[in-house]
């Protein structure tokens, strides 16, 4: 695969000297956190700001994910750069690429993804430390989004694969709010109907236990685009969870 780079950053990372791979993998920066060791390789995330645009770079070495289609394995972001792509072809609010590249050096597999900063926007999880001092209207336009931004993603027959709170971004707007996805490594076709639809919700209602279940009822009725169904998707929704609890 040719390097990837988004025509809106271009020029900013021409001008900079950061438009390729060897630049980018050679760029002096500190980790915003621990390097995730768990593939036998390691990736790592950096923060990259160029003037008033932020960036999040991520580089990886023999971090691998195996599939049919790649059952030597693939970096896991040339996974998650795909799913990228496949989301915003399907009009699925998500994180954008700027930049994308991998390289076999002496062996080794290197990859190398730049995504845009998520500035202005917070973590659903953000809410949901303080969720019941918040006025019910922003709750509601918060579950709302919610509800929205999931029925957006299972009609275009997509599965999140770890649709939680850290990985719903919101942003306040003069209507409500706006939702948008990152982490799309497990993303995958929608197969089973709505066995995977209730599979694919369900950690959310977990993480999000500070929900009511009129709470859930609203995000759902968002989902399904009316409350007629509501009562057995929460059903549905409730003994999935109770069983995920009981096996712990």
């Amino acid at each position: 695969m040719s390097d990837f780079i988004a025509e809106q950053d271009r020029a900013l990372l021409e001008r900079h000297g950061l438009a390729s791979f060897e630049a980018l993998w050679a760029l002096k920066l500190e980790a915003v956190d621990e390097p995730n060791t768990e593939r036998g390789g390691w990736s790592s995330v950096y923060r990259l700001d160029l003037g008033e645009t932020a960036y999040y770079l991520k580089r990886q070495s023999n971090h691998l994910t195996r599939s049919l289609s790649h059952p030597l394995g693939e970096p896991t972001f040339a996974r998650e750069f795909r799913n990228i792509r496949r989301y915003r072809a399907l009009g699925i609010p998500a994180l954008a690429a700027a930049f994308f590249g991998s390289r076999v050096v002496a062996g080794e597999r290197r990859a190398v993804l730049l995504t845009r900063a998520l500035d202005g926007w917070q973590e659903l999880e953000h809410y949901l430390v303080d969720w019941t001092q918040r006025p019910a209207s922003q709750r509601e336009a918060i579950l709302q989004a919610c509800g929205e931004l999931a029925r957006r993603l299972h009609e275009a027959g997509q599965v999140h694969g770890c649709f939680y709170p850290k990985h719903i971004f919101l942003r306040a707007s003069a209507t409500g709010f706006e939702a948008q996805l990152i982490d799309l490594e497990k993303t995958r076709p929608l197969w089973l109907g709505r066995r995977d639809r209730i599979k694919d919700l369900e950690p959310l209602l977990r993480r999000a236990s500070v929900w009511s279940d009129a709470e859930i009822g609203q995000l759902l009725a968002a989902y399904l685009g009316g409350a007629t169904e509501v009562h057995g998707w929460l059903q549905r929704l409730t003994a999935r969870r109770r069983l995920k609890e009981a096996r712990g």
